[in-house]
């Protein structure tokens, strides 16, 4: 009954992912249970993945429910499922090959000092495979952190697991270095005392692809609810930020990206820091010419601007700070960065809009001060024609664009005196004469004003 959707399937109902790993579970859980049926029930979806006439939905099941037995029920002995799981890697369908990794890895767990080596092995003997089979490796690691004796059967093997990861640093395929980093952070919580300084000492190689993957994998190491990790991750976090200075510009954006996972999960881990550290998160906000460049696509040049990501991560960091470090950060230059910011690329435009929407509700009096500053840029998107003969894409672009300014601008009018600037008033007497931007402007205004209602009603109740 509980496969019958998958092998049965009826046309009218869609399966959505997270059912085969619900129906996954149910199956193993009935196995467990009825353990004489279970080695029945494990030869059969062997035989179905193998089998020709079995559809993609149908492997993904039975590797989903493969990998939900096998991690608590020894199948090390199996006849021919390492090799159907290993096989399945090659499918052409994604989910299968993620469901192949997530059985690999679970299955690993039922017999951890076998499974285990055989993975480190082929992770070492095929890099064609290494993204998913390193998946698996982090499968493993997430099931043995769950408990004091889960750990204790990973510890024999976590030296060698440490350097196969440390080796797979320098990965040429920032995926696979990703799931590296993940792997290293999962571990590092596991003996954070121990493991932390490891880490931390890799920051000096010379190699920019191994520190991007170490600080990357501090960001796997934060999380929202406390941690033993944290008093270690509190002293050692200026160290690791330090990266902010260093002369690789993914490794500065990597730095950012932890950065604002720390401020946004755990602010008390970069409070502190913030004297230090925002000089040079500012610095990443501006637009730098050297990393502007023409690339020839067929008669067309195109322009590209390898500082873009970066710019994206400092607005995101300055974003998250409004919300878990206001009163540590000076409102006056805060907003300095934030006006640049609109005269910026469409996602960082998007971003400071939204920013301008918190700041008016945050800091009205020190945003009312710099009004003109701002308005300004907000009447340039909202008045930008897009030409003729571009593609729909762009339309849409400008639309979302003009609607986000519009927003901020409504934002803006809630601050008291803000309808006194002259350049203010000028701008609405613009919308007023236009009748999309009339319209679009009205539509947004009953919106904010039914959102502040809401919100209010909200609070006396």
């Amino acid at each position: 009954m509980l496969s019958k959707p998958v092998y049965t399937p009826d046309a009218s109902i869609h399966l959505h992912k997270q059912a085969f790993h619900s129906i996954a579970k149910c199956i193993a859980a009935l196995a467990f249970r009825c353990p004489k049926q279970c080695t029945a029930v494990v030869i059969q979806f062997i035989s179905d993945v193998k089998s020709p006439t079995a559809t993609d939905n149908i492997r993904l099941l039975c590797l989903l429910t493969l990998g939900e037995i096998g991690k608590h029920i020894d199948l090390s002995e199996t006849p021919e499922l390492q090799g159907v799981i290993l096989d399945s890697f090659s499918s052409p369908n994604e989910e299968v090959k993620s469901a192949a990794s997530y059985a690999l890895g679970n299955v690993s767990v039922g017999n951890l000092p076998k499974l285990l080596p055989f993975v480190l092995q082929e992770i070492e003997r095929q890099p064609k495979r290494q993204y998913l089979l390193l998946h698996s490796l982090k499968e493993i690691i997430s099931c043995q952190s769950v408990n004091s004796n889960a750990v204790e059967v990973l510890r024999p093997n976590m030296q060698p697991v440490w350097e196969l990861l440390m080796k797979n640093c320098e990965c040429l395929e920032e995926g696979t270095r990703n799931v590296v980093a993940e792997c290293l952070g999962k571990l590092t919580l596991i003996n954070p005392v121990e493991l932390l300084p490891k880490l931390k000492s890799y920051l000096t190689k010379n190699s920019s692809m191994t520190r991007s993957t170490v600080i990357s994998a501090i960001k796997f190491t934060i999380s929202d609810q406390p941690q033993a990790i944290d008093p270690l991750l509190r002293q050692n976090m200026g160290s690791f930020l330090e990266s902010l200075r260093d002369e690789d510009l993914n490794v500065r954006r990597v730095a950012l990206v932890a950065f604002n996972s720390a401020a946004h999960n755990k602010p008390s881990l970069i409070r502190d820091l913030l004297q230090s550290v925002l000089p040079h998160l500012y610095r990443e906000t501006k637009v730098r010419k050297e990393l502007i460049r023409e690339v020839e696509m067929g008669p067309f040049k195109h322009t590209v601007d390898d500082g873009l990501d970066i710019r994206k991560a400092a607005f995101e960091c300055m974003y998250t700070l409004l919300d878990s470090s206001l009163d540590r950060l000076d409102i006056f230059e805060f907003l300095k960065h934030v006006e640049d910011g609109l005269n910026d690329h469409y996602d960082i435009k998007m971003l400071t809009y939204l920013m301008l929407v918190r700041l008016a509700d945050l800091c009205p009096s020190a945003v009312l001060q710099h009004l003109d500053e701002i308005v300004e840029p907000l009447r340039v998107t909202c008045t930008t024609k897009v030409k003729a003969n571009s593609v729909k894409q762009e339309f849409e672009k400008q639309d979302e664009l003009k609607r986000s300014a519009m927003r901020a601008v409504a934002a803006l009018l809630q601050i008291p005196d803000a309808d006194k600037s002259t350049l203010m008033n000028e701008f609405l007497s613009q919308i007023k004469m236009n009748p999309e931007l009339t319209g679009m402007f009205e539509s947004i205004q009953r919106d904010t004003t039914m959102t502040t209602s809401e919100t209010s009603l909200m609070d006396i109740s």
